[in-house]
């Protein structure tokens, strides 16, 4: 259980550390939603085991052994979503929780496998990219929908958030990633924006549009 809890650390700097590299001790209590005495007393376990640079007033830094470490659990996090979307039938709303359970299995074997059975996939159910055995990341230039003018026709291929609320509401709207998506109209009032897709026209609103990733 420590090792999962510091395997859980790892991650969410790592979340953190993507967004932007000036980690403070409250960014990291507010992404695992835990009291700030309590971070920091883990922080210091972690710098004990060489994964993270830490010094009084000033942004935490993973090592390049905490990142390389992060990373793989991540890539074990997102094969895990793949797995069980493509082999076992998931929905992509239902794999998020299994995934966190099968992210800390030890076994290289068990995921070099899992990786050979999907065809070596770069990308996860919410289009987030998996990094790869040395724990390299090949981010893609994709644009936020509520940036993209209206006229234009884009490709929906991933998420800001893959939270299953959210989830669950593109469902019930069968907007898919790789789905073309064409904007009709954005309203300048609130941000909201008219899509057509599959013959249907639907309207989103600005917090929706927002946390979704198009290609053009």
């Amino acid at each position: 259980m420590a090792t999962r809890i510091k395997e859980n650390y790892l991650k969410a700097l790592y979340h953190l550390h993507h967004r932007d590299p000036n980690i403070s001790i409250s960014d990291l209590g507010t992404e695992m939603g835990l009291s700030k005495p309590t971070v920091n007393d883990m922080v210091k376990k972690l710098e004990a085991k060489g994964w993270l640079k830490y010094q009084k007033y000033k942004p935490l830094q993973l090592t390049k052994e905490g990142l390389l470490i992060a990373a793989l659990i991540i890539r074990k996090h997102r094969l895990s979503e793949m797995f069980l979307t493509k082999m076992m039938s998931f929905g992509w709303e239902e794999v998020h929780d299994i995934a966190e359970e099968l992210e800390h299995i030890k076994s290289d074997a068990f995921f070099d496998r899992m990786d050979e059975l999907l065809g070596f996939p770069t990308r996860d159910p919410h289009g987030s990219p998996i990094p790869d055995k040395s724990g390299a990341i090949t981010e893609l230039d994709y644009q936020i929908l509520s940036t993209i003018v209206q006229g234009s026709t884009v490709t929906f291929k991933a998420l800001r958030d893959s939270s299953s609320k959210l989830l669950q509401y593109l469902n019930k709207k069968s907007l898919a990633l790789g789905t073309t998506i064409t904007v009709m109209e954005k309203e300048a009032f609130d941000g909201s924006m008219t899509i057509r897709y599959g013959g249907q026209e639907v309207v989103l609103s600005d917090a929706v549009a927002k946390r979704l990733l198009v290609e053009c």
